[in-house]
């Protein structure tokens, strides 16, 4: 069964970078759009941006465009986010998920989540 596993966050300042990671074991990724999604204290979980198998379809939150950069290495089953001029409201956990068996645009399958802190 395929586990995800976020990694790289971490407290940054405002203007800041921060690179994410996603590693998936236990199965392949083959065919399978990610995507990321994050949560704020108090606020709905909500996407942030998806990439298709070969990446050459990403969709991203209109909040994070021309921001956030979402990438996959196929071979290493590995997918990226990197996050460029942040501001304190992108602060939330980061989740990793893919669309492992369906085939309706949802997600089944997810990581447990990388905490992402952005100071003023």
């Amino acid at each position: 069964q395929v586990q995800l596993l976020e990694s790289g966050g971490g407290l940054v300042q405002a203007g800041g970078s921060l690179r994410l990671s996603c590693a998936a074991s236990g199965g392949t990724l083959s065919n399978r759009y990610m995507g990321w999604f994050r949560q704020a204290p108090g606020k709905e979980r909500e996407f942030v941006a998806g990439i298709s198998y070969y990446g050459t379809i990403t969709h991203y939150a209109d909040s994070v465009k021309g921001r956030f950069t979402i990438s996959r290495d196929n071979v290493k089953n590995m997918v990226y986010l990197q996050m460029n001029s942040l501001k304190p409201e992108d602060t939330a956990v980061y989740y990793c998920a893919a669309q492992l068996t369906t085939t309706n645009g949802e997600y089944d399958c997810w990581g447990q989540g990388t905490q992402v802190t952005v100071s003023s």
